[in-house]
């Protein structure tokens, strides 16, 4: 138990504190952040709504109120699925890849300092293996 409320306490503040300066530097959240990361990544720089929301951790309702503040902001637009009228994609603006570009300078940085200033660079790779491992959706064995 000590091992995961230390790892529960350490999200929230890593998350608090990442938010924080995103927010204050770039107007996003850390959330908003990862979502314009995502879809640049994609294929077209687009994803279904659904799947974005599976790989942000967020419920229908999160998402749709993430990308209704990322379209008002001109980041994201929504595209229908010409083929299925159920689907619609999020699909990155230009401008949300120019914010992502500007923004993620910092961020990296951010992360590198708060992270190199505590951990070796070995103890970081350890760290990383292990998380891996934990990031499984396979929910067998949970509490």
């Amino acid at each position: 138990m000590e091992a995961f409320v230390g790892l529960v306490r350490a999200h929230a503040s890593a998350t608090r504190w990442l938010s924080a300066d995103l927010l204050e530097e770039h107007g996003l959240t850390l959330n908003d952040y990862e979502c314009l990361l995502r879809l640049t990544h994609a294929p077209g720089g687009q994803l279904r709504r659904v799947d974005l929301s599976r790989e942000l951790l967020l419920t229908p309702s999160g998402i749709t109120r993430l990308l209704e503040g990322l379209e008002l902001a001109g980041y994201v637009e929504r595209s229908n699925c010409a083929a299925d009228a159920r689907v619609s994609y999020a699909v990155l603006t230009p401008a949300g890849r120019e914010k992502l570009k500007q923004a993620r300078r910092s961020h990296v940085a951010q992360v590198r300092e708060h992270f190199g200033a505590r951990l070796s660079d070995e103890e970081l790779a350890t760290l990383a293996s292990l998380l891996a491992r934990l990031e499984s959706d396979d929910q067998e064995g949970a509490c």
